[in-house]
């Protein structure tokens, strides 16, 4: 069975791009650990096949007095992808797919950030295969600071979305007898992150 996907939200996913965020805000990174990248894709349009990104950075700059100027910028490792079947996972990083010897990652930029009710509507630029779209996820939080057992503070934030993979090239597929297509073209994401106080690197500290 050979299936295909994204992965974001948001994302929402990693490499910093290195946009800088507001003066007042705080910055935060990904913890790789405890965030998760994961997608799931109708398979023969009768079930649903998942997986999710297993490498990703990120940074979040946090304006808590104005959280719309607030950024995201995440890059996921493109041959990080696991579906749990190894012979779909090599298949998803060949040419038919995410081409990771020629496209190694898959990013992430915010442009807005926009409040609706409880959530935010963040969008920004993600790029697969070397091709940037717009997309908008729905997100929830950022939750309030809480220390974990080692006492580092701890905020967490929830991405959905959804995008069409052909967007960005991924056309393979394959017609099944008795009409329609092996892969479906739409791609639900789910990004559930852990955000960390970003550390100084080791040559700004010198």
């Amino acid at each position: 069975m050979k299936t295909t996907s994204l992965a974001l939200a948001s994302a929402a996913t990693a490499l910093v791009l290195g946009v800088a965020g507001p003066a007042h805000a705080t910055e935060w990174t990904l913890d790789p650990s405890h965030t998760a990248a994961q997608f799931s894709v109708k398979h023969m349009k009768i079930s649903t096949v998942r997986g999710q990104f297993d490498k990703l950075t990120g940074t979040v700059n946090l304006d808590d007095k104005d959280i719309t100027k607030s950024t995201v910028n995440v890059t996921i490792d493109a041959s990080s992808i696991n579906t749990r079947e190894p012979k779909r996972d090599a298949h998803l990083r060949s040419p038919d797919f995410f081409e990771v010897a020629k496209f190694p990652t898959l990013t992430f930029q915010s442009t807005k950030v926009e409040k609706a009710g409880d959530k935010l509507l963040v969008t920004g630029d993600l790029t697969i295969r070397g091709i940037s779209k717009p997309v908008v996820l729905t997100v929830e939080g950022p939750s309030a600071a809480a220390k974990n057992p080692w006492g580092v503070p701890v905020r967490v934030i929830s991405a959905t979305g959804k995008v069409n993979r052909l967007d960005y090239g991924l056309k393979w597929n394959k017609a099944l007898e008795a009409g329609g297509f092996l892969v479906g073209d739409e791609i639900s994401l789910v990004i559930d992150g852990e955000l960390q106080p970003k550390q100084p690197d080791a040559a700004a500290k010198k």
